[in-house]
C-alpha cells in the first residue's frame, strides 16, 4: 500500500458534493422540526459533525491525503420519510475532495442517528454517494437524478461525464 504521489500535479479548483438520507418515520421527523429532541438541535449538529469530518477525512481514511480545505457547506433538511443530507467540499490543490464530501455526510448521517436513536430504532443511513465531481485531469462529472429515497437502495443510477467544465 501507498499513498498516491501528487506532487508533479498543478494546483485547480476542485469541488465535490455527495448526499446521503436518514429514513425514519414522520413522527420522528416531526420530533426534529418542534425542536423536542433531548440531546439538542438536530440539524446543527449534524452540519457541525459534517464540517469537522471534512476536515479530518486524513484522519479516518488511510492513504487520503491531508488537503487545505476552501469551503465545507452541509445541509440537512427534514423532508417526508426522513432527512436528506448534502455536503459541499471545495479546494484549489492537486487532487480532489471526494472523499472530504462524503465523509462530511457520512459523518452527518451518523449524528442525526445518535441524536434520535432513543426515539426510534429503526431508522436507516440509505444513499451516500458522490453526485458531483469537478477540477483535475477528469474534468466535470455528474450523477444523474436522484431515485425517491424509498427506492435508492440499488438503485444504479445513471452518470455523466465531460471533459473541462
Amino acid at each position: 500500500m501507498k499513498m498516491i504521489d501528487v506532487g508533479a500535479k498543478p494546483k485547480t479548483e476542485r469541488v465535490a458534493v455527495a448526499r446521503g438520507f436518514v429514513a425514519m418515520s414522520a413522527d420522528t421527523v416531526g420530533r426534529i422540526r418542534a425542536g423536542e429532541v433531548e440531546k439538542g438541535d438536530v440539524l446543527a449538529a449534524a452540519r457541525l459533525a459534517g464540517v469537522m469530518a471534512a476536515k479530518k477525512t486524513p484522519d479516518l481514511v488511510p492513504l487520503c491525503h491531508p488537503i487545505a480545505l476552501s469551503a465545507v457547506d452541509v445541509s440537512a433538511v427534514p423532508g417526508p420519510g426522513g432527512v436528506a443530507v448534502e455536503a459541499t467540499v471545495r479546494t484549489v490543490d492537486r487532487t480532489g475532495v471526494e472523499m472530504e464530501a462524503l465523509a462530511a455526510v457520512s459523518a452527518a448521517c451518523l449524528t442525526i442517528y445518535d441524536m434520535l436513536k432513543r426515539y426510534e430504532k429503526g431508522m436507516s443511513i440509505t444513499a451516500i454517494e458522490l453526485i458531483e465531481k469537478k477540477g483535475g485531469r477528469s474534468g466535470h462529472w455528474t450523477r444523474g437524478p436522484a431515485a425517491p429515497p424509498d427506492r435508492r437502495r440499488g438503485s444504479g443510477s445513471r452518470s455523466r461525464r465531460t471533459r473541462g467544465g
